[in-house]
């Protein structure tokens, strides 16, 4: 289905036909009818099927052809990288419209704090914002949502994981009881109905490939002792020449270990995770984007909030925690109809946790040798009980890490 079929307002159009939109994924083919005729949506649909424009575009289209000078529009999401993407891709579709918003998240300074709160104050058309900073800003009572139409909940069972539900109840309090509801999750539990029955009335429901990775993702892994890993990484990113890498730790401690390890020999690499700056991980995600870094490693921070269309490669340094983290991984790559590789790293206490992730698949990840001149990792046995007494650790220059902490 083509865009023009929409009935989208022609301003909007020409934002979208600027960027390049043609054609509508199936997430936009069955949201925006629903999000125009103004009934309440939940949306189940994995990461890189477009959902960002299935909610933007209708809401867009109802802004322009009816101007207000008040918050029309309230987006929560879990992360400042996704309300930046967010942010971002508004204005690319909005560029011909006279539509304002703002992406307001944590971690800034006090000149930014009161940029966000003339916003708020003001009525930018579309906040995005986090949920624990916009609690920041309603404790001071001067946020005013009696205007709003919509109200956006983007990766629903993120912010949930995150411990953001009592806050997002907090914010609902202080909107208007008549509005519209979206909420959109990349995976539905129990728990997201159940909160979802709180906050939405008589809604639709779509619900788009959920937790199975886009097809054209070659998925591997190698079975590797912890010290081997560095070794193994360096022989993957020298025998072929990927232009753009994304390396996934679970967490920031190894990030900075892997990243010093890969910097002394010589590869272009950085890394984002929460003890950087938030203007360092911007400028740090700008030139990965851009190309001028080819490696980037990152916690799960990124594993949702990352729009780049052209990684080739991604890699789990270790196996993430949750089977459904993983599926947003290696999303990051095969985007756009692009292909992508996504190899895991495979120890002997994670074994059970990849198979589960298989199981939630209902797919079968290669398991692939140990390449030429290195010992071989563990058997593959995922009923043997773990070693090492259920510790994870992670391992440089011999010596053994518990620290936590994303």
């Amino acid at each position: 289905m083509r865009f023009e079929e929409f009935n989208l307002n022609k301003d909007l159009m020409e934002g979208i036909a600027s960027i390049g939109f043609e054609t509508a994924t199936p997430i936009q083919e069955k949201a925006i009818p629903v999000i125009t005729s103004g009934k309440d949506l939940i949306a189940c649909a994995q990461t890189g099927t477009g959902k960002t424009a299935a909610f933007l575009l209708p809401i867009l289209s109802r802004l322009t052809d009816h101007r207000v000078a008040t918050c029309n529009t309230l987006v929560l999401v879990p992360t400042r990288e996704l309300a930046l993407q967010i942010d971002q891709a508004l204005d690319g579709f909005s560029y011909f419209t006279s539509v304002s918003s703002i992406a307001i998240y944590g971690g800034t300074d006090g000149i930014t704090f009161e940029r966000e709160k003339r916003a708020l104050t003001e009525g930018a058309n579309v906040i995005i914002a986090t949920p624990g900073r916009l609690i920041a800003h309603i404790n001071q009572q001067y946020v005013k949502f009696g205007e709003l139409k919509h109200l956006v909940l983007d990766e629903a069972d993120r912010m949930l994981d995150m411990g953001f539900q009592e806050d997002i109840l907090k914010i609902i309090s202080h909107l208007p009881k008549v509005r519209q509801t979206l909420l959109f999750s990349a995976t539905m539990p129990p728990e997201i109905r159940s909160f979802a029955k709180k906050i939405l009335n008589a809604p639709e429901e779509i619900s788009i490939a959920i937790s199975k990775p886009a097809e054209k993702i070659r998925q591997e892994a190698f079975l590797v002792h912890d010290p081997q890993k560095n070794e193994l990484i360096t022989r993957l990113l020298k025998e072929t020449d990927y232009k753009s890498v994304l390396i996934f730790c679970s967490r920031k401690e190894k990030v900075k270990v892997l990243r010093f390890d890969l910097k002394k020999l010589g590869l272009d690499v950085d890394a984002i995770h929460s003890d950087r700056e938030q203007h360092e991980r911007e400028e740090t995600l700008r030139n990965f984007s851009s190309g001028r870094v080819r490696i980037l490693i990152a916690t799960d921070i990124l594993s949702r909030g990352i729009d780049i269309e052209n990684i080739e490669l991604v890699i789990n340094y270790d196996v993430p925690p949750d089977a459904e983290d993983y599926i947003h991984r290696i999303g990051r790559t095969a985007r756009a109809e692009r292909t992508g590789r996504a190899i895991t790293f495979i120890n002997g206490f994670d074994q059970r946790s990849f198979q589960r992730i298989e199981r939630l698949m209902e797919k079968e990840v290669p398991k692939l040798p140990m390449p030429q001149g290195m010992a071989p990792g563990p058997v593959w046995d995922p009923s043997k009980k773990p070693p090492g007494g259920g510790k994870k650790s992670f391992h440089r220059g011999g010596k053994k890490s518990f620290r936590g902490n994303r």
